[in-house]
């Protein structure tokens, strides 16, 4: 699946599902992309530009919104949609699956081969 298409077909970018997770709770992009280092222990980082094209994408999608609540003119905050809230959940569980899978196909692997 191209990555120009996955918000379309409600399937999430790396990026675009921490961001996600990040913004269920209302945060500016500075705010976004720390989160989203302290979340991963700096195994992820996005940097400013992924951060707000991502952003302009997940707003376009409906996924999230600017908060009405602005505590400066210049600082855009954005929280996460119902819609945005259905997607990660079911993001979440696909994630799992493919974890579950992965952890069969190498166990598998693993008897198949006399390898344990």
């Amino acid at each position: 699946m191209s990555r120009s298409n996955s918000l379309d077909n409600e399937q999430l970018t790396d990026a675009a599902y921490y961001i996600l997770l990040s913004v269920l709770a209302p945060r500016h992009g500075y705010g976004i992309m720390s989160y989203i280092e302290q979340l991963t222990d700096k195994e992820v980082i996005i940097g400013p530009a992924t951060a707000y094209t991502l952003i302009k994408k997940l707003l376009g999608s409906q996924y999230i919104v600017l908060s009405e609540e602005e505590d400066n003119d210049r600082r855009k905050t954005y929280m996460i949609t119902e819609k945005g809230r259905r997607i990660v959940a079911e993001e979440i569980e696909r994630r799992s699956r493919m974890a579950q899978h992965g952890l069969q196909a190498l166990h598998s692997s693993k008897e198949e081969s006399g390898y344990e």
